[in-house]
């Protein structure tokens, strides 16, 4: 035989909620009491299109899966060259050697042009405007000046979503973008009588195990021995005759 035990803090739990909805049904009243009894937070996995027990559950099962991250190496150039041994043609700055590549600028030559008009080294004036002035060369020789030795590449471990394959700095960003862009909560009253999601098989047992006709008599007759909950037992054996 099935009994059902309410404990004390149970029991206020659902004294509260029953104040607050007043004329709750049997089952909704009954799913409020399995969500706080087990502990059952339901959340929909929207990738997968599938709703499990609670987070934690999911999380834990796709951590040990190794679905949720991977961690992997990226490699980070730092500083970009403006001269390479490939340029042919240079523009540069008479006030500051800032120089612009023919093959390191979309537009070197527009460039170097607004430079000079902005360069707060450049103080020739021609009629109260700066004078945009710069070099150009050609030769060889001379653009070699301007080739600077690039750094080495700095190597780091970054974290990829196993979800979406996105990079984080962070396991701790992996899951924080994970819960806030594949996950819904839902209550669990919603989980059995909606049909556009599957419900994860150890979760949709738990469900029907709990939905068996003697177990939610057991939760009557346990509710039934607390003068708090008389009428509402009264209302619920009337609606179900």
């Amino acid at each position: 035989m099935v009994s059902t035990i309410i404990t004390p803090s149970l029991k206020d739990l659902l004294v509260d909620y029953l104040k607050k909805h007043k004329k709750s049904d049997l089952l909704t009243t009954y799913f409020f009491f399995l969500e706080k009894k087990y502990n059952i937070q339901p959340v929909l996995f929207l990738r997968e299109k599938t709703i499990f027990q609670s987070k934690t559950e999911l999380l834990k099962r796709l951590e040990d899966s190794g679905k949720l991250w991977r961690e992997t190496e990226i490699k980070i150039q730092v500083g970009t060259q403006s001269v390479n041994a490939a340029t042919k043609k240079i523009y540069i700055c008479p006030f500051t050697g800032k120089v612009f590549g023919d093959n390191t600028h979309p537009n070197p030559q527009d460039a170097i042009y607004d430079w000079v008009s902005k360069c707060p080294e450049n103080k020739e004036r021609l009629d109260g405007i700066k004078v945009k002035r710069f070099f150009v060369s050609e030769d060889p020789d001379v653009i070699k000046n301007y080739i600077q030795k690039r750094r080495e590449p700095i190597s780091k471990i970054v974290f990829s979503s196993g979800v979406t394959g996105k990079l984080f700095n962070s396991k701790k960003a992996v899951l924080d973008d994970f819960e806030k862009n594949q996950l819904k909560s839902m209550e669990l009253v919603d989980v059995p009588s909606q049909n556009r999601y599957q419900i994860e098989e150890h979760f949709l047992a738990f469900i029907q195990e709990q939905l068996d006709d003697t177990r939610i008599s057991a939760f009557v007759e346990a509710m039934s021995t607390h003068d708090e909950f008389e009428t509402h037992v009264a209302r619920w054996i009337e609606e179900n005759q």
